[in-house]
Order: structure tokens, then C-alpha cells, then sequence
């Protein structure tokens, strides 16, 4: 019987889904293709109401969790994402807070334990096409790290899927939209990107064009209302939002299975 196309992206918080890899669920879906939405964890590190942060008066991780779970169906209702599926386990905070000592964080779970619970997902949808984060976890969040580690010994458990793709931020142009957005004379504070933010051009093996799909992935980032990271995109000039969201980048997992010809512009080629 011949398996319905189907992309699984695995993500580690609510929001996560948006940016980088809004563009090709919503592509997807328009395209029949089933899609399959898991987030790792509850995003409970994330903005309380009013902006309050974690470890401030007023943060309440359980209403923080209930609202961005609520957030997280609202933002795949707007990307056509066919089945969400939240693993529950507890945000991690970033690299150096506090609730990384959590026992039940989701970055000190174990693997393999994860894992089978993702594998197990796997199975179930059976998706020809994987998308995560690379090992660094894009910028180096503890739980995108772990979510890698996770989503790397859940396909070497199941065998699942024919493809498997990391997203990624080409350096060059990132640096460009910072650069823009100082020309324009918007203020983004004294820091600067880091040298090593992002991947070099060269790395990334398909870029696809989801500038069709932008208006949804502004969408789905409103829904996110309650974080401020979306609403610093959302103030954008609408040139600097089209260099954001018009394209998403990818570095393919080298695979025996299936080997199209890079560059490609398609997760699916190759494979329809």
C-alpha cells in the first residue's frame, strides 16, 4: 500500500514552527501533502502576561504553558498543519537559566526515552520527510539541541523516514536583513550577531520559495501574541518581512535512500 505523503517537523516550543519552517507546512498542506506538527515541550520559560519573563513577580508557568498551547493550535490552524502533536514535557529555558536544573526539563530527559515516545509518532504517521534542528540547535538552545538528539535517535530507531532535513539560517543572509534594517534606521539595540551565527551559504542543499505563504506565516506568528520575539518580527518593514519569511533553508541529511541531485528547491524531491 502506498504511504500518504506526509512531512513531520519537530520542533521545541511553541512559535518554533513559524519562522523557519511556517513557510513549507502551509506549502504542503495547499499541496495535499499531510502534515504533522510535534512540539516537545509546553513553552512554560516563555512571556507571561504583560511581558513578565521567567523568576519575575507575576510569571505563572501554568498559565504560561495553557496560553501558548492555545497559541500553538491557533498558529497551525493558520499554516493548515493537518495534526499537531505535543509532547508535554517542561521548556528548559535558555542556555544558563535556572529551570535548566529542572529534573524534568525537557533537555535532561533521556534520549532514548524521548525518543520511543517520538518514534512511536513516526510509526503512526509514517512520514517520508523529517524536519528538525541541526546539532547545534540553530543558536544553541538547550531543548532545540535536544530536540535534535531526539529526532536523530527516533529515525535510527524507526527507519521511517526517506528524508531527513535540518533548518538552517544562511549567514550571508541574515547579515544582509540586519544591515537593511539599520539602513532603515531601526534600533536593534548595541549587540551584534554573533561571527559563527547562522551556517555558511555553502552548507545549505534546498531553499524553498514560500513567498506565496508569507501572509500565512504572519498569521500564524500573530497567534503567537503573548511572546515578544514575534512581535519584534511582526514590526518589521514589509520589505525586511518579505527577506524573512519569503524563503526557508534547509540542509539535507545525507541518506542511501534517496539521493536527488542538490540544489533543490522541493523537501519532496525525488520522492513524487
Amino acid at each position: 500500500m502506498e504511504r500518504e505523503l506526509t512531512l513531520m517537523a519537530v520542533h521545541a516550543h511553541p512559535d518554533d514552527e513559524v519562522l523557519g519552517t511556517g513557510g513549507v507546512l502551509a506549502r504542503c498542506a495547499r499541496e495535499g501533502i499531510r502534515t504533522v506538527l510535534v512540539t516537545c515541550t509546553n513553552g512554560e520559560q516563555g512571556d507571561g502576561p504583560g511581558g513578565v519573563k521567567p523568576g519575575e513577580p507575576g510569571h505563572d508557568e501554568e498559565e504560561v504553558r495553557r496560553r501558548r498551547l492555545a497559541e500553538l493550535h491557533e498558529s497551525a490552524a493558520c499554516l493548515g498543519v493537518r495534526h499537531v502533536e505535543p509532547l508535554g514535557y517542561r521548556d528548559s529555558g535558555m542556555a544558563g537559566w535556572a529551570a535548566n536544573r529542572a529534573p524534568d526539563a525537557f533537555a535532561n530527559v533521556p534520549v532514548d526515552r524521548a525518543a520511543r515516545r517520538l518514534g512511536e509518532l513516526m510509526e503512526r504517521y509514517r512520514p517520508q520527510v523529517v524536519v528538525t534542528y541541526d546539532e547545534r540547535g540553530g543558536y544553541g538552545h538547550p531543548d532545540h539541541i535536544q530536540a535534535h538528539r531526539v529526532t536523530m535517535a527516533a529515525v535510527e530507531l524507526t527507519g521511517v523516514p526517506d528524508k531527513l532535513y535540518y533548518t538552517a539560517v544562511p549567514r550571508e543572509g541574515v547579515r544582509e536583513m540586519f544591515a537593511r534594517v539599520r539602513a532603515l534606521g531601526i534600533d536593534l539595540g548595541d549587540g551584534e550577531l554573533p561571527d559563527d551565527f547562522g551556517v555558511p551559504g555553502e552548507r545549505i542543499t534546498t531553499v524553498v520559495d514560500v513567498g506565496a505563504y508569507a501572509d500565512r506565516k504572519r498569521k500564524a506568528l500573530q497567534a503567537h501574541a503573548s511572546q515578544g520575539d514575534s512581535a519584534f518580527f511582526l514590526r518589521l518593514p514589509e520589505e525586511v518581512q518579505r527577506m524573512a519569511f519569503g524563503t526557508e533553508h534547509f540542509i539535507r541529511h545525507p541518506s542511501s535512500r534517496v539521493r536527488p541531485a542538490v540544489p533543490e528547491t522541493d523537501l519532496f524531491a525525488g520522492l513524487r
